[in-house]
């Protein structure tokens, strides 16, 4: 690995032989961040996630089923999505969580399921969220029967 990190290898061609590299990676970078930035507007909250996984479905039930989020969470389902891998990889270095789900609100890491599931069992999601978003979020918890009557328990 270290050979390749020496700039200056070819005479006289230096660093600029190097660039048209640097620049593919660049494009490639600046592609995951303009994706990322338009998926972050869409919604405060943002659930990233994979449809196969089961953690994933569990912070989708909480988070869409059992309280009513105005504007809604945004689901973007990784394994579906055209940059999906490299986005997940964007995401691991920007909040330090490799895994799905990862729940971002304003832009932060609240965690994946275990800490979502957490949060409500607490009952301290409504107020997390509040925090982190202010008035640009309402959030309620909606009535159980409603839930129960969808078969979500």
């Amino acid at each position: 690995g270290v050979a390749g990190r020496k700039k200056f290898t070819t005479s006289g061609g230096g660093a600029a032989a190097q660039e048209p590299v640097k620049e593919e990676e660049t494009a490639e970078e600046h592609e995951v961040e303009v994706e990322l930035n338009s998926i972050l507007k869409k919604s405060p909250i943002i659930i990233f996630s994979k449809s196969y996984c089961p953690h994933s479905k569990r912070a989708k039930n909480i988070l869409l089923n059992k309280y009513d989020i105005n504007p809604a969470p945004f689901v973007v389902e990784l394994d579906q999505h055209e940059i999906g891998a490299r986005l997940q990889a964007r995401l691991a270095d920007i909040t330090g969580r490799k895994t799905v789900p990862n729940v971002l609100v304003n832009g932060k890491s609240i965690g994946g399921g275990d800490d979502v599931a957490a949060l409500d069992d607490s009952q301290t999601l409504i107020d997390t969220i509040k925090d982190m978003v202010g008035k640009r979020v309402e959030i309620s918890k909606r009535p159980v029967e409603e839930n129960t009557e969808k078969g979500l328990r």
